[in-house]
């Protein structure tokens, strides 16, 4: 090939890229306020939610009203049969249409979820808002199909750094959580600077993201220290498992006892009032970051871990709104508390090693957990928490939060494997 041609080569490709760089720019940037925008009040309306609830607390008498309003919002919206995130993380593989309506209603849904002690995270809702909202805009702008998942990317990485404020996790989880193993590199400066620039939109309006003081860090990896955290690696790992399981079969009971939506959320309401009862504190209700706020000062109850799973399988199950990622967080959270000062690790570091370590376990998304750690706990014994959240990744199974995730690549030996089932798995 001739000089010429080769220049021309060149000259072309650097157009292509400069005009795609341009075209990404812009689109983040606006992703990231009209998503951001709306972002900073669904957190601000939650806190006040939160704050009613824990003032009010017989407002969870009026869950099952609640529940039957969120019902009655998807039904006259054609939205029977919606799948919530899973329907965001499915289009990015396959390209299907993420409906405009899922916003609003996942936004209303949510908070009356918080509002009534429904134990459910934001994150689903956060994903949902950001994925359905920039979807939409990319239909709108007459995307093609690949970008279009580019930007239902951005989507999902603004939604979720504008409620947590961790932009280097919520860049990366949206592109890592499709399919594990499998980065879209292609979306690393919608999704980071989409994710930046949300969460300075949060900062304008004093809507402060996730951070969490952790106590006695190790200065430095020891034997002892180290065993210890690949002990609390797998028993994280295990317990990640274990949560999955618990939500796949309260979801399956629920569908057999009560296949009637109407009736199946009721009576998941009435579920959640009565074990809150037996548990004597509405600590478990809603998302419960006060309670991981306590574990992380070494404070916990030593079942607080049992009852956040069981009470956020009766809710997200029922029908109700919001997410699965915050109560891994608290479960976690406690557990570590719980189970650290057994094993030689401090109750306030084990808590943060334990919420990290669940969170990468549910979600099979192990960069994103290490980043997540340093953006959570400030940079704080990061290295130490990586190598537990590598033992609890290799260590939780191939269940998932989400069941449309895909897991390419076995974990446990080189092998390509490119489903989502123990059976093919042939380990």
């Amino acid at each position: 090939m001739s000089s010429f041609h080769i220049s021309e080569h060149l000259k072309h490709s650097l157009q292509s890229n400069t005009l795609a760089l341009f075209k990404w720019l812009v689109l983040s940037v606006f992703i990231g306020i009209v998503v951001g925008l709306i972002g900073v009040s669904f957190h601000l309306l939650l806190d006040y939610a939160t704050d009613l609830r824990k003032t009010y607390p017989w407002l969870l008498l009026f869950m099952p009203f609640a529940g039957i309003i969120i019902v009655a919002l998807y039904h006259f919206s054609g939205m029977d049969d919606d799948t919530g995130t899973e329907s965001v993380i499915t289009s990015v593989r396959n390209g299907s249409l993420v409906r405009l309506r899922m916003a609003p209603l996942i936004y209303i849904s949510t908070i009356l979820t918080h509002l009534t002690g429904g134990s459910a995270g934001r994150e689903g809702a956060a994903l949902q808002l950001g994925g359905s909202i920039s979807s939409a805009i990319g239909r709108w702008l007459k995307l093609d199909d690949r970008d279009l998942r580019v930007i239902t990317m951005c989507g999902m990485a603004t939604g979720f750094s504008a409620l947590f404020g961790t932009p280097l996790a919520a860049g990366v989880f949206a592109m890592e959580v499709e399919t594990v193993g499998v980065m879209y590199y292609a979306a690393l400066v919608p999704c980071f600077l989409g994710a930046l620039t949300a969460r300075q939109v949060a900062g304008w309006f004093n809507a402060s993201g996730t951070f969490f003081h952790i106590l006695d860090v190790p200065n430095a990896p020891t034997a002892q220290n180290t065993l210890s955290l690949v002990l609390l690696g797998v028993l994280c790992g295990v317990l990640a498992n274990l949560f999955c399981r618990c939500l796949e079969s309260f979801n399956h009971l629920y569908k057999k006892r009560f296949p009637n939506r109407w009736l199946r959320i009721i009576m998941g309401s009435v579920s959640v009032i009565v074990v809150s009862l037996i548990a004597r504190t509405n600590a478990y209700n809603g998302a419960g970051i006060w309670v991981i706020n306590q574990a992380m000062q070494g404070e916990v109850e030593p079942l607080a871990f049992f009852y956040k799973m069981i009470l956020t399988a009766l809710t997200l199950n029922a029908g109700f709104k919001g997410g699965e990622i915050v109560p891994s967080f608290f479960v976690g959270a406690t557990f570590g508390c719980f189970v650290g000062p057994a094993i030689g690790l401090g109750a306030s570091f084990s808590a943060g090693v334990g919420l990290v370590c669940v969170f990468c376990g549910v979600t099979n998304a192990p960069m994103t957990s290490i980043l997540l750690s340093y953006e959570l706990f400030g940079g704080k014994g990061v290295e130490l928490m990586a190598l537990a959240i590598a033992v609890s990744y290799m260590t939780s199974g191939y269940h998932s939060l989400f069941h449309s995730q895909k897991i390419a690549y076995s974990k446990i030996k080189a092998k390509y494997v490119d489903v989502f089932s123990d059976d093919n798995l042939d380990e």
